[in-house]
């Protein structure tokens, strides 16, 4: 019962306690705003940077430690990106 209760009346009128079920959260709605953030991110960069200067920069990374071919592979562009480098591309100016 240190986690809580949830209270029920019985037909009978009589009050029961029972201890609450304990579901551990996933903060999904944390983990889909990073995501989208990170999209932003990359899509900013891929259209400030452009395609080949971009590129480049991957290559980089690719030719690094396992961190930094971790980081390229992360830092691949993916559809998404490529859609909001476009996106950003009409808004930015140049």
């Amino acid at each position: 019962m240190a986690r809580g209760a949830v209270r029920k009346v019985n037909a009978d009128g009589l009050i029961v306690a029972r201890p609450r079920a304990y579901r551990p959260r996933f903060p999904l709605k944390g983990l889909l705003v990073v995501l989208a953030i990170g999209f932003l991110f990359k899509g900013f960069l891929f259209a400030y940077l452009g395609e080949t200067a971009y590129a480049e920069r991957v290559a980089g990374l690719q030719a690094g430690s396992t961190m930094e071919q971790a980081g390229a592979w992360v830092m691949q562009p993916d559809p998404a990106t490529l859609a909001v480098a476009s996106l950003l591309q009409t808004i930015l100016p140049e």
